[in-house]
């Protein structure tokens, strides 16, 4: 059962922008670390950043100085704010969440308890 719900997919040109959304509609992430992961086609999934619940935050090099992540916790989402996106950039994006209530830092290589069905990210002119 997924628990997890992303959004904010989508087309977009070389140089663009996407923010995608992570919503927990049956718990509240505040004592989750999330993390925001990634798969293309005939590749391992692959880590791209996290956030603690003290919004420690950690990022994969080839995104570094591209991505942000963020919290709204009035809203109980997760943003991936994605800035000069390349075709490298194409990928299933997915979000997961991890009950780590005291930790200041995350990490993308533990396991992840809570998945999204991801959404699709498409850079290309």
């Amino acid at each position: 059962q997924l628990q997890l719900v992303e959004s904010g997919g989508g087309l977009v040109q070389p140089g663009g922008s996407l923010r995608l959304s992570c919503a927990a509609p049956g718990f509240t992430l505040n004592s989750y670390a999330v993390a925001w992961f990634r798969q293309a086609p005939g590749q391992e999934r692959e880590g791209v950043s996290c956030i603690s619940v003290t919004r420690g935050t950690k990022y994969a090099e080839p995104v570094r100085g591209r991505f942000i992540i963020s919290t709204d916790t009035r809203r109980n989402t997760v943003y991936l704010q994605m800035n000069s996106l390349k075709p490298e950039d194409t990928a299933v994006y997915y979000c997961a969440a991890n009950w780590n209530p005291r930790s200041p830092i995350c990490s993308m290589q533990v396991n992840y308890t809570k998945w999204g069905q991801g959404t699709q990210v498409t850079v290309s002119s």
